[in-house]
């Protein structure tokens, strides 16, 4: 694809932007750890929500729903469509309370919850593996996006695309910290979603057809046009829509969808300045990460399956491309081949835009691990604040390049989703019940980890060496959450419970109330959860009736649509009013 000068000025344009937020974030940034890494706690709401929808509106995450659509349809989206019900009792149940504890990072919660050599080990332990291996992980699939976006768009080589895309991004998150990251958010969300729609506009008219209702109609693309999977083939629906729903999202840790919230959702809710804001953040998160952004992506997607149907016709189309990096993911960049000159350097900032703000999130994250959970707690405790700033900086460097070399090992988007979901599979219920439950202990969260780590890596890479078949991907998640979910609870009632004055503190300090804590309770407290969970089932209902209403309208059925449109805004100003009066 050919850039014109155009095209370069609007690129050129967004990186000097982005480096002037930078530079003018750094004067507040070099003041101290929780100004570079939480921006003083004083962010309003607004501005936290647009930057966790910008997070996770990364380059790879048009290319991942392409892959999804490609090969399962629309309805192939519930895999990650599920992850609403996380994030809503994120919202209502575990905001305020992470909120309320006053930490730095969701880290120091282990030494806040537990007691003794197992709160101290499970620190430094989950500092190294979430803010190292998980979070380079996740950059290496961001940047592998990258590698593919300049391939199509600027014959690049993988190594020539790492190297621009990273260092502007390592640059300004190294100069602004946290604040620099949070504005350059603000300012790269609304670009990267002008550029989404606007591509799905010209993805429509590459086709060749008329309008979207034509395209919808192509005997290509109708099978795959579903919002829910067909139950005739029980296998797929179980696969795409039932194990989501019923066991996904409460039993998966996943980046950005922790039950229970957890990484840089709450360093976000940390840095909010009140428990209602916290959830109000959240809230317009969730709202705009499932109900409003999908549709142009999916649009595109299933443009590409009448200009690309297959691998080879990619191929074909982009022979510069190595072919290990032809997969269904590689169809979104291609379907922007077709933008004109002008726009082509608005989509392409767009997706740069979404990529930097995802990898400058993560490295500010877990750079606030390495910092805070490892070198401030294990080496020096009496590290001043410059001495921690720089400690940051440079920690964000070398997480760049890790990230940087994992990214060239990967291949598409959808295999590393899966891979991720893996590791994180029967973790997620002790996220949930260790704030309700007094008897969940630091070796239940050890062995959690351990033990879905060792079978994620055992269907990975050595199933094949047992002489065992291949399992289906909800096969190998329901075993990994039984497996891990089993183990974790024996190991609970096997070793000994968290100090009684530790528990006293957190309750305390927290006051999570419920039956869970009822002996360190000394006074009454009102459990919040049963209203929580209340409002976390309007709130999915209404952001999937604004998911679903959108997608009715653009698919012509506009009294639907309407329908379920004006009942989620019902639901939602209910859900808003609750907010404002607790």
């Amino acid at each position: 694809m050919k850039l014109y000068f155009i095209d370069w000025a609007i690129i050129f344009s967004f990186f000097a932007v982005s480096l002037g937020i930078g530079l003018y974030a750094s004067r507040t940034a070099k003041k101290g750890f929780k100004e570079f890494f939480l921006s003083g706690r004083n962010m309003p709401w607004w501005v936290l929500g647009v930057s966790m929808v910008a997070t996770t509106f990364s380059a790879d995450t048009p290319n991942l729903v392409t892959d999804i659509v490609r090969k399962n349809g629309i309805a192939g989206n519930w895999v990650w469509w599920a992850f609403l019900l996380t994030g809503m009792l994120t919202t209502f149940v575990y905001a305020n309370l992470w909120r309320r504890s006053g930490i730095s990072t969701d880290l120091e919660f282990y030494e806040l919850r537990y007691s003794g050599k197992g709160a101290r080990f499970l620190r430094l332990f989950r500092a190294i593996y979430l803010g190292v291996f998980f979070n380079c992980m996740i950059m290496a699939t961001v940047l592998l996006a990258g590698i593919k976006l300049g391939a199509v768009f600027l014959g690049f080589d993988p190594f020539q695309s790492i190297f621009l895309l990273s260092l502007v991004t390592l640059v300004y998150s190294v100069l602004g910290g946290f604040r620099g990251v949070i504005l350059t958010d603000f300012f790269q969300f609304f670009l990267a979603m002008l550029g989404a729609i606007y591509a799905a506009n010209i993805a429509i008219e590459s086709t060749g057809m008329s309008g979207l209702s034509d395209v919808l109609a192509h005997d290509l693309v109708k099978s795959s046009t579903d919002f829910i999977p067909d139950f005739s083939n029980w296998e797929n629906a179980m696969m795409l829509f039932i194990i989501p729903l019923a066991v996904q999202w409460w039993s998966v840790w996943y980046p950005g969808s922790e039950p229970g919230g957890g990484g840089y959702i709450a360093q976000r809710i940390l840095a909010s300045k009140t428990e209602r804001g916290a959830i109000k953040a959240s809230l317009f998160f969730n709202l705009a990460h499932y109900g409003l952004r999908p549709w142009p992506w999916i649009i595109v997607a299933l443009c590409s399956l009448i200009i690309y149907p297959d691998m080879s016709s990619i191929q074909n189309a982009f022979p510069d491309v190595p072919e290990a990096m032809v997969n269904d993911d590689l169809a979104y960049p291609a379907m922007l081949s077709f933008l004109p000159s002008g726009w082509a350097g608005l989509v392409m900032a767009s997706l740069i835009a979404a990529l930097m703000s995802t990898i400058s999130t993560h490295l500010n994250w877990g750079s606030s691990y390495m910092v805070n959970d490892v070198y401030h707690r294990f080496v020096d405790q009496d590290a001043s604040e410059k001495q921690m700033v720089l400690i940051g900086r440079i920690t964000t460097a070398v997480l760049m390049i890790i990230a940087t070399l994992f990214a060239l090992l990967l291949s598409h988007a959808l295999e590393a989703f899966n891979i991720l979901l893996q590791i994180g599979a029967g973790t997620g219920l002790i996220f949930i019940l260790r704030w309700f439950w007094w008897r969940i202990n630091a070796w239940s969260e050890i062995s959690a980890m351990v033990v879905s780590f060792l079978v994620a890596i055992y269907f990975q890479f050595a199933h094949e060496s047992f002489g065992f078949p291949e399992l289906s991907g909800a096969t190998k998640l329901i075993i990994g959450v039984g497996i891990t979910t089993l183990c974790w609870v024996l190991v609970t009632f096997l070793t000994q419970p968290t100090e009684e004055d530790v528990l006293n503190g957190f309750v305390n300090r927290i006051k999570p109330g419920g039956p869970g804590w009822k002996r360190f309770t000394e006074t009454e407290v009102a459990w919040q959860v049963p209203k929580g969970i209340l409002s976390m089932i309007q709130g999915t209902l209404a952001i999937y009736a604004t998911l679903f209403g959108f997608g009715l309208m653009l698919f012509s059925k506009v009294p639907y649509g309407i329908g379920l449109l004006v009942f989620g805004a019902i639901l939602l100003a209910n859900v808003w009013i609750k907010i404002q009066k607790d």
